[in-house]
């Protein structure tokens, strides 16, 4: 039998995947534990030399999420455009990368501003290598898969983004950091999950639907492009009385596709429902994105504060990462489509944490709630991180490779 570090090498999915369920457990309860610590002041933590919101945005967006972006896009690129598989030399330096990254990333949140620069270049120095072979696919492809050229799009400005971090390390200029985390949000990770879900989303229901007709029109993803990168560039000008512009059609467009999408007579699977549910969360998202847009143009009182990006975050990105996750371990490791009771909790609970996360901003003792919500987050993914690393430590049921 092979060892479990030769197994974790077998495919992307499962050093990648294994790297960011790590991730998610270590950066979550250090948030958990600052956050309980800023309400009730009985741990002590020391301050970091960032402040410590910033560097929350900065490692979720930048090494725990990508983690899992690069598992997937690394595993599907070459099916998408029927060339060969990548191999370990392509994918193992990413994980690898990503993970020591994060490591010294959460090193540094004790103080050393030093660890925090090499976690970034060590992710960044990843981020480059994993962006560099998906982009050589895209240029293999003769016949243009428009879902690859989108998502390599948006890890170009996932690189922007990281040097803006790397700079704003170096000469501490607050801006750098803004505009990291406003292109990590809207330019990078939205972009890749939505794309993801509008090549996947129609082609698992046709899976497991007998007659569902997928519905992929590429015109959606071409209108959508220029409103994110319009509602980017106005965050970053703090045109927040313009964002409604954007964002209406952002959520308009989405509803639209949801629309589409979700199956009229068919009874779905849990593992199918549980991909629509988290679509779901993007037209809310941009709704109170666009109410809090419209409500600071007529009274320049900023409302809802961090609700609509918590919306985004933990209830779009974070439900279908359990959801897309689950669905490709499950396959990928020879065993049976279903939910299963773990990814089931975990998927309900993220459900609770995003209400609960997006109802802080106008609940009586704020921080608190922020505490709870990152506690719930932590009883979420334990139990499914677990599941989940023990599958990828070992052999495929099924007697497969891979």
């Amino acid at each position: 039998m092979e060892s479990p570090v030769r197994m974790l090498a077998a495919a992307p999915h499962r050093l990648l995947f294994f790297v960011g369920a790590s991730n998610v457990l270590l950066a979550m309860t250090w948030w958990a534990l600052w956050l309980v610590d800023a309400r009730w002041q009985v741990i002590g933590l020391p301050q970091p030399a960032v402040p410590a919101g910033w560097l929350h945005a900065i490692i979720m967006q930048y090494q725990v999420l990508p983690a899992f972006m690069f598992g997937f896009l690394l595993t599907v690129f070459p099916r998408w455009m029927s060339l060969p598989a990548l191999t370990r030399a392509h994918y193992v330096p990413v994980g690898v990368g990503l993970l020591a990254g994060q490591l010294c990333s959460l090193a540094g949140l004790l103080g050393s501003r030093v660890l925090l620069e090499l976690g970034a270049v060590l992710t960044t120095t990843s981020w480059t290598i994993g962006t560099t072979f998906l982009v050589y696919l895209v240029c293999l492809d003769k016949a243009r898969t428009w879902h690859a050229v989108s998502c390599a799009f948006a890890l170009g400005f996932g690189l922007l983004g990281l040097v803006s971090y790397i700079l704003f390390l170096k000469s501490s200029e607050p801006r750098l950091l803004f505009a990291s985390i406003k292109i990590g949000s809207i330019a990078v990770l939205l972009p890749i999950y939505f794309t993801v879900c509008h090549r996947m989303i129609p082609f698992f229901a046709g899976m497991a639907l007998r007659g569902y007709q997928a519905s992929r029109p590429l015109w959606v993803l071409a209108a959508l492009w220029p409103l994110w990168l319009l509602h980017t560039w106005l965050e970053l000008r703090h045109g927040y009385a313009w964002l409604w512009l954007p964002d209406l059609a952002i959520g308009m467009l989405s509803a639209r596709l949801l629309w589409s999408w979700w199956p009229r007579r068919s009874q779905m699977p849990a593992l199918l429902r549980v991909l629509f549910i988290g679509f779901a969360w993007l037209p809310i998202a941009f709704a109170l994105y666009s109410i809090q847009s419209l409500w600071y143009a007529s009274t320049s009182d900023f409302v809802l504060g961090r609700a609509p990006a918590h919306a985004l975050f933990i209830g779009f990105f974070g439900s279908l990462l359990v959801a897309m996750v689950t669905r490709v371990t499950q396959g990928h490791s020879g065993r049976p489509l279903v939910l299963g009771n773990t990814a089931a909790f975990a998927f309900v609970v993220v459900q609770g944490v995003a209400i609960t996360r997006v109802l802080a901003e106008v609940l009586p003792d704020t921080v608190a709630w922020h505490a709870v919500a990152g506690i719930g987050w932590i009883v979420a993914f334990l139990p499914w991180v677990l599941r989940s690393g023990r599958i990828y430590l070992s052999p495929r049921i099924d007697g497969q490779p891979g």
